[in-house]
């Protein structure tokens, strides 16, 4: 299992601490503001909060029935703080993209901002229309007695029932795989070409996690620009994965776990020439987190109601897209050989991948 740096952790949790009790001592101010960015003049009133992992939002009811709102901030401490802003911005525009391109469930944004912008300068902001519905990974996973457990895709859930859902996630992919673009990053509207193109640097989970959780991580290795290639956006994830093993102390347990780190870390890089196809794309969008649990559906049809989470969303190497969905189990791989073993973890993901592929024929036959 990965150590984590407790201090790092210590380090964002108090400053993300100290930021919520700023905003729930000021969640009036947050619903008058609210209010004022919506049409109309209903009063908005305090619903409640919802905490994620990288976002905190707070929900507001209206006088006039409308639909209530959520205003959604990300979080200091667990987000880059310097790269709060650019996060919001960027995921603002992916979902004008995709709101322009597809056909995706998509949460209807009704204003947004930057941090100067917002209540008591809490930070940047996302306001959107709240949707109903229940997770889709609550719907598919396995009874728990407590939270604490793992959240597995139940073992005797029903091949009908699972097929509606996997038949909805292959369409959603099949639509993401069809957006192409010439390099590797953040994408932005031409406004003047009315043309989407990638110009800004990518900011990948996996970044925002060192930069988080890996105390004194060297910020200034987050690239500057897009990658024009797989080939070098590769050789920067290999250059990440290596400065990760020599910035964080306890990441390995002993000498023998510290070598083969080490020796895992070089033998990715000597793969890159042998395994890097259409190295120069074109690219997908490729949302890194998409998976069940970002996914609010209806509990009695199990329809897809809205795709929520689309901040670490970038142009990237058509090998991600086309890669098999680690959460067809809702527990990827890398944290269940945490656990449990190699073979349990196939017992489990073969067939399933293999009904979700029979979906996937279906949803292109019908195409």
């Amino acid at each position: 299992m990965t150590a984590y740096d407790e201090i790092a952790q210590l380090e964002g949790d108090n400053e993300c601490r100290a930021w919520l009790t700023k905003v729930i001592a000021t969640r009036k101010d947050i619903a008058a503001f609210v209010s004022s960015r919506r049409p109309g003049s209903a009063e908005g009133e305090f619903d409640r909060f919802m905490n994620g992992s990288f976002n905190f939002c707070v929900c507001i009811r209206f006088n006039d029935d409308g639909p209530k709102s959520i205003i959604r901030f990300p979080k200091p401490g667990h987000t880059l703080t310097a790269r709060r802003e650019e996060k919001v911005r960027s995921e603002v525009r992916v979902l004008e993209y995709l709101r322009e391109m597809t056909n995706l469930p998509l949460p209807n944004v009704t204003s947004w901002g930057l941090e100067d912008e917002s209540p008591q300068n809490l930070g940047p902001f996302i306001i959107m229309d709240f949707v109903d519905g229940t997770s889709l990974s609550t719907l598919l996973k396995q009874p728990v007695q407590s939270e604490e457990e793992d959240v597995i895709l139940s073992s005797d859930i029903e091949d009908a029932k699972l097929d509606c859902v996997y038949e909805q996630l292959a369409e959603f992919l099949l639509e993401l795989s069809q957006l192409e673009f010439d390099s590797i990053g953040g994408i932005t509207k031409n406004a003047d070409r009315n043309e989407w193109l990638t110009t800004e640097k990518p900011f990948t989970y996996n970044m925002n996690e060192m930069a988080v959780t890996v105390m004194n991580y060297p910020l200034g290795t987050f690239p500057t620009a897009p990658f024009p290639t797989t080939r070098h956006y590769l050789e920067y994830q290999s250059d990440e994965n290596i400065t990760h093993l020599r910035i964080q102390r306890n990441l390995a347990h002993d000498r023998e776990d510290a070598r083969k780190k080490y020796i895992a870390r070089h033998q990715f890089r000597k793969l890159i020439p042998k395994y890097c196809m259409d190295n120069n794309g074109p690219f997908k969008l490729f949302c890194e987190d998409l998976q069940p649990s970002n996914m609010l559906a209806d509990p009695e049809t199990l329809k897809v109601n809205a795709i929520l989470d689309w901040e670490f969303t970038h142009a990237m190497p058509a090998q991600f897209t086309y890669d098999p969905p680690w959460w067809l189990i809702l527990k990827g791989p890398d944290m269940w050989l945490d656990r449990y073993s190699m073979k349990e973890f196939l017992h489990r993901y073969e067939p399933r991948l293999e009904q979700f592929l029979r979906a996937l024929e279906r949803v292109e036959a019908r195409s």
